[in-house]
């Protein structure tokens, strides 16, 4: 089993990443919190070459991204090409449109995923799904996110479970992720706290009231390999500020 790794999600600093000198700058202050790896999400038209450039020089690698969905079925050469000049092998979709929420949304994914899977697979690469709430909602006796899963194999979908997301559709995030078991390279770490007002907040891992124990026990029991931190919205806190909150919290807490 390889050892795991943890990293950072730059959609959590995406307001910092639009230029090459802003991404520079974002991976150098990611490297000195102690962050490996990171996934890429959300950076602005930025050469792939210049990107892998400076994930180098930063001491860095790229684990995963988030890519649309349309990149994959239209545009899968280039995807797999600039992959390849990233040295990541698995690539992930951060989101699906509105217009696959259904049981006929799921039928439409189902039949467009087999392509794309084995044209990743004939390249090193897999693909992972990375959840938000929307697809706890049922469909029938299951929810759309366990039906995705009993009939995509394991062999061409990977799960990517946010902790978060899964919290917040009302899920045990520990419990999925030992139910999904050794299909997942990957495992979003974001924290749910709540206000006086009941509204649900992102907050730094550790600070919120996930069961960070549990989950990640679960996580090292199906043998995760990169653990990436997200934190969708810093509200007034400098998000730099929150990745490092989070990185020193998961330290102590035995990850590395």
């Amino acid at each position: 089993m390889p050892e795991a790794v943890l990293g950072a999600q730059l959609y959590t600093v995406r307001g910092f990443t639009k230029t090459l000198d802003g991404l520079a700058e974002t991976l150098r202050k990611i490297a000195a919190i102690g962050y490996r790896t990171i996934q890429i999400s959300a950076i602005g038209p930025i050469d792939p070459k210049d990107v892998a450039r400076i994930v180098q020089d930063n001491g860095l690698q790229v684990a995963s991204t988030h890519m649309g969905w349309r990149s994959f079925t239209a545009k899968l050469d280039d995807l797999i090409h600039t992959h390849k000049l990233w040295k990541c092998s698995h690539p992930a979709i951060g989101a699906l449109g509105a217009e696959y929420r259904s049981a006929e949304g799921l039928e439409r994914f189902l039949d467009e995923l087999p392509p794309v899977a084995e044209g990743l697979a004939r390249e090193g690469m897999d693909f992972s799904y990375h959840n938000h709430s929307h697809e706890l909602a049922r469909i029938g006796e299951k929810t759309w996110l366990e039906a995705l899963y009993e009939r995509a194999g394991s062999e061409i979908l990977k799960a990517e479970i946010d902790t978060y997301w899964i919290q917040a559709g009302g899920g045990d995030p520990a419990a999925w992720i030992r139910k999904l078991g050794r299909r997942q390279p990957l495992l979003h770490l974001k924290d749910m706290t709540i206000g006086p007002d009941r509204q649900q907040r992102f907050a730094p891992v550790g600070e919120g009231n996930l069961n960070w124990p549990a989950v990640l026990q679960a996580a090292e029991q199906v043998g995760v390999e990169y653990y990436l931190v997200e934190q969708d919205d810093s509200y007034q806190r400098n998000p730099f500020e929150c990745l490092a909150t989070s990185y020193r919290n998961l330290v102590a807490m035995g990850l590395r």
